[in-house]
């Protein structure tokens, strides 16, 4: 009898761990449930079936001067990870993004001399800084999965195998959510302005984003009463934005999952949410939106030292065209926010079209339905 597929993922942070519950869901579905998951990540994948070695939120760090204080925990987290490998001996590892760790753990595998096909999947920015995170890729995986139709170029002069799948994105749904049952379910006025606030899923941006956020919602809600605040978050940071937001007299609420973060879309007006997936989803469920960043002085400093590029935010790179408003740095204040979140209250319109089409709208398979196909061609080809 034939055994089951036997899989190791890796996600390091909320948006890996959503890709990650999509790739098992597409595994599961193309060997008629005979696969096996073990590894790291987090609600979403548990929702799968996952039961992760530990809380992803050990490893869900952000900023290069940020991160130094997590080093020891996530070193260990790191020698767990790879000793878990070990044991269970799966017939492929997965890694999901978090570049810094997921290398890492390809690298230990390597030299503790497991054959076993490694892949990972999010390429790193290298068009954008470090380029030489390309042959250290090279080095220690098998195959990468491009979500960017342009990126595959970088990695294939070193050897690499590299496929582009789409952006799971453009899967996952943002765009179905449900506007009337989410205004019944938490009894949303139907005349009120409902606004999305996503402050992050770090708590490092929780630090950063959400009194800059705060303070611009409460400058708002004095020039539109009727104004009604979500707050979409994930397990990650959930806790500490309801410590913080406790006694906030702003009318809001909080809301966990993706399901519900995709009827809050439904629902809202526009949104003021941090640089990362999260734009690409309000673009899917075409909420006019902002984005907003912010990290301590040295880091910002060093960071546009290494950056290449003009924009940050994915829609704006694909098109050459700041679609998507980016407040960034010292950019980042709750004036500035405010500003811009009336021009998007008074004129709703941003056309996301032609950089949702370059992420692989509209193509016959789902980005997750690819990379499990590649990851069983895979599997077969190692034998």
């Amino acid at each position: 009898m034939k055994k089951p597929l036997s899989v190791y993922l890796v996600a390091g942070e909320p948006s890996g761990d959503l890709l990650g519950s999509r790739i098992m869901r597409a595994l599961k579905k193309q060997t008629n449930g005979e696969v096996v998951f073990n590894g790291v990540g987090g609600e979403t994948m548990a929702d799968e079936g996952l039961k992760s070695l530990f809380n992803i939120a050990d490893l869900a760090v952000m900023g290069l001067l940020e991160v130094v204080p997590s080093i020891p925990r996530i070193l260990r987290r790191l020698n767990e990870v790879v000793n878990d490998i070990r044991a269970k001996k799966p017939d492929i590892v997965m890694t999901i993004d978090s570049f810094s760790f997921s290398v890492r753990v390809h690298q230990k595998i390597k030299k503790a001399g497991l054959n076993v096909p490694h892949v990972h999947c999010v390429a790193p920015q290298v068009w954008a800084w470090k380029k030489g995170r390309a042959k250290t890729l090279g080095r220690y995986v098998d195959r990468l999965f491009c979500l960017l139709p342009s990126e595959p170029a970088y990695f294939t002069p070193y050897g690499l195998q590299a496929d582009f799948v789409g952006h799971p994105v453009i899967e996952g749904g943002a765009d179905k959510g449900d506007k009337k049952a989410f205004y019944a379910q938490y009894n949303i006025p139907q005349e009120a302005l409902v606004l999305c606030v996503l402050p992050g899923s770090r708590k490092n941006e929780i630090k950063y984003l959400l009194p800059i956020f705060k303070e611009a919602t409460e400058k708002l809600v004095q020039r539109h009463p009727n104004l009604f605040v979500v707050i979409p978050t994930v397990d990650t940071v959930a806790e500490r934005l309801e410590t913080e937001l406790k006694d906030w007299r702003v009318p809001h609420i909080i809301v966990r999952g993706e399901k519900e973060r995709y009827h809050a879309f439904a629902a809202a007006q526009c949104a003021i949410a941090a640089s990362g997936t999260v734009s690409l989803e309000l673009a899917m469920a075409g909420v006019p939106h902002l984005i907003a960043y912010k990290v301590s002085k040295l880091t910002g400093y060093i960071a546009r030292r290494l950056l290449k590029i003009k924009y940050v935010n994915l829609i704006n790179l694909l098109t050459g065209k700041m679609i998507i408003p980016e407040l960034l740095q010292e950019d980042c204040t709750a004036e500035k926010i405010l500003e811009q979140t009336e021009k998007l209250i008074q004129n709703r319109e941003q056309d996301v079209s032609e950089g949702l089409q370059r992420l692989g709208v509209g193509q016959g398979q789902t980005p997750s339905e690819k990379i499990a196909t590649l990851m069983i061609e895979t599997v077969e080809k190692h034998g």
